[in-house]
């Protein structure tokens, strides 16, 4: 004669329906996408609001004057441009190189674990030793001097762990058999990377490199040490320039002019949007057209 409980049998509710649970976590979701949604737009709303009166034509077309009080910023937009260009360009293959090598060319033995380590302990170095380094080395050492090559190469090694982590992401995700179908059509490893790898991972590398041209144009302490601060126009690598971000900081910390100040603000602020919008389209444009 069996003497179980008739309870044990039965399982007890759950104390919070599952209903109510998801409905708790998305709304906590969606409050958590809201608030940074929110502090991003009202960042954005208190720079444009302070500094878009003050972008003019002029102001986008002509040489600062009186240290800043008057005039424009175009040097410093050359300047910008100039850098960043540099670092993009030194970067995007190194980091690009190093992720394709990572992810395809080895079986994650000691060097794959000791690159990787690296890159993660590069990325967080703060920006202000990058600038003391390439102070040192790029300026001093080489004899390179405040210029936009030492400057470039130093946002080069800041940007480079961002574009191999975000490169080897990307060429992981792409899935196993599409390179299995190129080698059953004879195509060898190199041209299968080329030819279906990249080309199925670029939306992801282009994020990385999007990522590295926003942290270009916004860096400031270590351009400042290896780029210099001149408001003269940049016309070759080895002249100094300042950028907009430098150019913002010293006219904000030494009280030079803050209508100023903000209308740089702005117009790097806006340069930022635009190319993340720009880099955006072009990559959804190509998935679309890969597709």
């Amino acid at each position: 004669m069996s003497t179980t409980s008739p309870s044990l049998g039965r399982m007890s509710p759950p104390l919070v329906a599952p209903r109510v649970t998801q409905i708790v976590a998305k709304t906590l979701l969606w409050a958590a996408t809201a608030l940074t949604v929110g502090v991003l737009v009202f960042i954005v709303a208190f720079v444009l609001r302070r500094g878009l009166p003050y972008v003019t034509g002029d102001f986008l077309t002509e040489a600062p004057r009186d240290m800043g009080r008057a005039g424009g910023i175009l040097p410093m937009i050359v300047g910008t441009l100039y850098v960043t260009a540099v670092a993009v360009a030194v970067a995007t293959p190194l980091g690009l190189g190093t992720a394709i090598y990572l992810t395809e060319y080895t079986r994650g033995g000691f060097l794959t674990r000791v690159v990787r380590f690296g890159a993660e302990c590069l990325a967080g170095v703060p920006s202000i030793i990058f600038g003391l380094f390439g102070f040192v080395f790029f300026v001093i050492t080489l004899g390179m001097g405040w210029s936009v090559l030492a400057g470039g190469l130093t946002l080069a090694f800041m940007i480079l762990p961002t574009v191999i982590r975000t490169a080897e992401e990307a060429v992981k995700s792409v899935p196993p058999q599409y390179r299995e179908v190129a080698y059953t059509l004879g195509a060898s490893k190199w041209q299968a990377i080329v030819k279906v790898v990249l080309p199925s991972a670029l939306p992801g590398i282009l994020t990385g490199i999007i990522l590295g041209i926003g942290r270009s144009l916004s860096e400031t302490a270590a351009v400042i040490f290896t780029a210099g601060s001149s408001l003269k126009m940049p016309v070759s690598l080895f002249d100094p320039a300042r950028t907009m971000s430098v150019h913002f900081y010293l006219l904000a910390r030494e009280g030079i002019s803050m209508p100023k100040a903000y209308a740089t603000a702005a117009v790097l602020v806006l340069a930022i949007l635009v190319i993340n919008a720009t880099a955006y389209g072009l990559m959804h444009r190509f998935m679309k057209r890969f597709s």
